[in-house]
């Protein structure tokens, strides 16, 4: 498949598309964790932008993988914070533990294929 826009990469629309339960999960926590809430709402948010501004910056690998990385920073910090979450949700009992695992899941397969295309880039080129 060839690669016109950061559109084409699987990995940019999974992660905006993981955006949704993100957002889902974040409002039930509670007012009294607002830190968490925020914490794990911009470690994903961060995501999406980061592959795209690194796949602008392509004509040079080094910088692409190097932004590449920080989003695959920003998907294990937020698959930490859903951790969090679900340690608070045994206190709370608000939040679905099926939430947390579909996150997880999610934020796994990004992380797995951020990782994949920063050793493939080379050879897509």
């Amino acid at each position: 498949m060839a690669i016109y826009d950061v559109t084409d990469l699987e990995v940019y629309r999974r992660s905006l598309e993981s955006l949704k339960l993100i957002y889902k999960i974040s409002y039930k926590i509670p007012e009294s964790h607002q830190r968490l809430r925020t914490q794990i709402i911009n470690s994903a948010e961060s995501i999406p932008p980061l592959i795209a501004e690194g796949f602008a910056k392509r004509s040079s690998v080094k910088e692409f993988k190097r932004f590449l990385n920080m989003a695959m920073g920003s998907s294990d910090e937020t698959i930490t914070h859903s951790r969090e979450i679900v340690i608070l949700s045994e206190t709370f009992k608000r939040i679905d533990n099926n939430l947390y695992v579909q996150i997880e899941s999610k934020y796994k397969i990004i992380s797995k294929q951020l990782n994949s295309l920063i050793k493939k880039w080379v050879s897509f080129r």
